[in-house]
């Protein structure tokens, strides 16, 4: 509903305001990790965060959150490259200091 308030109060279709977003390919990775792991306290992975977001230089993002719901860490990283994308989601994944196996979704 928010969607359409918005679209009558723009008067515009949602094709002409959606017109200049660009979709890239995106990398999902799960990593299963102990119940009381905190990914943001593991300064080893917030560098490597740091240093992917660098290298894509505003062509791209990278979400690491932690499930609400599982005792797992998702990783995801977009950019123009599904290719590099996927490279970078792994290397992100290669720096957890615990983990119990890595989960492509």
């Amino acid at each position: 509903l928010q969607v359409l308030s918005a679209l009558k109060r723009s008067k515009q279709t949602l094709a002409q305001c959606t017109q200049d977003i660009t979709l890239f390919p995106q990398t999902l990775i799960n990593v299963r990790v102990p119940q009381e792991f905190d990914w943001e306290a593991c300064q080893l992975l917030r560098a490597e965060k740091q240093q992917v977001e660098k290298e894509l230089q505003g062509e791209g993002r990278v979400l690491i959150r932690a499930s609400g719901t599982e005792p797992l860490v998702r990783i995801m990283v977009e950019a123009r490259c599904a290719q590099k994308a996927e490279q970078m989601a792994q290397r992100l994944v290669a720096t957890f200091p615990v983990r119990e196996e890595a989960l492509s979704a």
